[in-house]
């Protein structure tokens, strides 16, 4: 069923009789969307006032469109939580330009500590900050999708996971590249014991009978 589909769906309720589209919600569902679309504002809100101290234009490139793309996803969860069906735009795919090479290793860095003062903002704060806003992002609406009883804004949710991971992995190789983010590794003995610690799990006999199926009298 597509989502167009799951919004014309109608619902009930058991006091009350059938259930409007907008009023297609759960009270868990109506708490957490609020709080999604709260983190939402204070997302596109950092990234506005941030933009304005980035230096590197290559950060300036990732934020502008990485900003204008939270706008949109915004509107568009706004949208199907308040109509309660599938929204004008439907959520969109972000694909970052660069490539996704990381370079492992750590080299030495003076310890990091709290600013004294706004002036020591700087392109390595500014591009962790929003990275760990898309982390927080995606734990959040992972959690929220789960508690949604709206097929559309259920739906809508989950599609914008990927999307969270994807600006945040854009984030995390410009930092990486930059040695803000520095990667270790393990000892090549450890990872590949760790690697190896599993094995496939064998496919059900041709014909065997589900173990749900079994117990049914």
């Amino acid at each position: 069923m597509d989502i167009q589909q799951q919004g014309q769906q109608m619902h009930q309720n058991m006091h009350t009789g059938t259930v409007p589209p907008q009023m297609n919600h759960g009270g868990h569902e109506v708490f957490d969307l609020n709080e999604v679309l709260t983190a939402g504002v204070g997302t596109i809100n950092q990234f506005v006032m941030l933009k304005e101290q980035a230096q590197d234009p290559e950060l300036i490139n990732i934020m502008n469109r990485q900003h204008a793309f939270l706008v949109q996803e915004y509107n568009t969860t706004l949208e199907c939580f308040k109509t309660g069906q599938d929204p004008q735009v439907p959520t969109q795919t972000y694909n970052m330009t660069q490539n996704n090479d990381f370079i492992y290793g750590l080299t030495p860095r003076a310890p990091k500590k709290p600013f004294q003062s706004a002036t020591e903002i700087n392109d390595e704060y500014i591009s962790g900050c929003l990275l760990h806003a898309h982390k927080s992002a995606a734990s959040q609406k992972t959690m929220s999708a789960l508690e949604t009883t709206n097929p559309v804004v259920r739906r809508v949710l989950a599609d914008s996971v990927p999307n969270c991971i994807e600006m945040a992995y854009e984030l995390s190789i410009y930092q990486n590249k930059n040695h803000y983010y520095q990667v270790p590794q393990l000892a090549a003995q450890d990872m590949q014991a760790l690697t190896n610690a599993y094995a496939p799990a064998a496919a059900p006999a041709a014909g065997q009978m589900p173990m749900n199926n079994q117990m049914k009298h």
